[in-house]
């Protein structure tokens, strides 16, 4: 049985928001509820776009997600960080859909087009955001120019990869994840995070080298 307190436990003041707005709707509180989904909302779905690639996916799982969370909420612990909570939902509603359509892509053998190729245009560029981590500052505009070609052809790589790799490319170097985070967001052991991260940087590289 969770105990409940009125002061949160997060010195975080984001977080010990996020807490009182949680025990606010819990209580019943659809102001509350409102706001703490608003506050999330453009960082969820950004995170979809990142996964999937595709900015009608990402709008369905994320989505979801609010919809996930708003029925789990008493679920939530109190202790934890709603922030990694829902984007631990995020994550599963991204690769749940992303397995669902690649099972109808392979069970309809006259689909037209293409179908491995990785996210162009505008849903690539919103998946780029994995490669804001670039180094910044004062450069020369040759220096700028070369960082935009490294980056594009990072981002046409990245599109390569199957949606396991991505997430996992972002949560580690796109957002700098603990390996203890992440392996609490996929439900999996640290170890199995650190050799599932070994190949997809692996297969990043090889991509980018192709690219």
């Amino acid at each position: 049985m969770r105990v409940m307190t009125d002061r949160p436990d997060h010195a975080d003041p984001e977080s010990a928001l996020d807490v009182r707005l949680v025990r606010a709707a819990r209580r019943g509180d659809s102001k509350a509820l409102a706001t703490l989904l608003s506050r999330h909302q453009t960082r969820v779905y950004r995170m979809c776009l990142r996964v999937t690639g595709s900015e009608e996916t990402a709008l369905d799982a994320a989505q979801e997600t609010l919809l996930r969370a708003i029925r789990g909420l008493d679920t939530f612990d109190d202790r934890a960080r709603f922030s990694t909570w829902i984007t631990r939902i995020a994550i599963n509603a991204c690769l749940t859909r992303a397995r669902s359509e690649k099972l109808r892509r392979h069970a309809s053998l006259d689909a037209p087009g293409p179908t491995n190729q990785g996210p162009t245009g505008d849903s690539a560029r919103g998946a780029g955001s994995f490669g804001d981590s670039l180094p910044a500052g004062e450069q020369t505009p040759s220096r700028r120019v070369e960082q935009d070609e490294d980056h594009a052809r990072m981002l046409r790589a990245l599109g390569q990869l199957d949606v396991e790799a991505r997430t996992i490319l972002l949560l580690r170097d796109g957002h700098d994840l603990e390996y203890e985070q992440i392996a609490e967001m996929l439900g999996v052991a640290i170890g199995t995070v650190k050799s599932r991260l070994f190949r997809a940087r692996q297969a990043l590289r090889e991509a980018m080298e192709e690219s």
